[in-house]
């Protein structure tokens, strides 16, 4: 399934189930920057997908290294030759071969990344303020992963090496300005994702 949850990005869900973690995801810019890349078994989805965008992609940004965000790096090099670009800090074996690493500030892609450890501490979330928007990483989920009404919610701690950290990283958000938060696992925030975080971050 293919939706553009903002102007030139496209939103591939490559498993989407009903039990926790509820959905994988990929995202691609028109610009041709794939961020992440999905499960091992979910590539021939995540391959139609872009080819139902008809987007080239000319680099693969990893969020982090997880099995459901490296998963299909191999098949969509095969298929489109990117270059791979990872977070400093990850193992470069998960890629065939890495192009680059980057680091908390650095462009991207339309993106400026922001470290975002406690999930993993090599994470990053992807920022393109410009634009009105963010891929968060699994820095945090769609509330609704935890049956709970739109928002954001910290990743579950059994997936989580450091669920304080976790927290307290959410702070290295709070500078930016984006209308949309785009998530991995549960729905997306459309609207007023910005301040929604703030309001998690630092209730009344």
């Amino acid at each position: 399934m293919v939706t553009q949850p903002v102007d030139g990005v496209y939103d591939i869900t490559c498993i989407e189930t009903g039990a926790d973690p509820g959905r994988v995801r990929a995202y691609l810019t028109d610009d041709g920057t794939l961020v992440d890349t999905g499960l091992p078994d979910s590539t021939d989805t995540l391959l139609a997908g872009i080819a139902e965008t008809g987007v080239g992609v000319e680099r693969i940004v990893i969020t982090h290294t997880d099995p459901d965000h490296v998963g299909g790096i191999d098949a969509v090099v095969e298929a489109h030759g990117p270059d791979v670009y990872l977070p400093v800090g990850a193992d470069p074996e998960h890629a065939p071969e890495v192009a680059g690493f980057y680091d908390d500030g650095d462009e991207i892609g339309p993106f400026e990344a922001v470290h975002m450890p406690g999930h993993r501490d090599h994470q990053h979330a992807l920022v393109a303020e410009d634009e009105g928007y963010a891929i968060l990483a699994d820095a945090l989920s769609g509330a609704d992963q935890r049956g709970l009404s739109g928002g954001f919610h910290l990743p579950p701690a059994k997936f989580t090496d450091d669920l304080n950290e976790a927290e307290a990283s959410l702070e290295n958000l709070l500078d930016y300005e984006f209308e949309v938060g785009l998530v991995y696992h549960g729905s997306n925030v459309l609207e007023a994702a910005d301040e929604k975080l703030s309001e998690y971050v630092l209730p009344p």
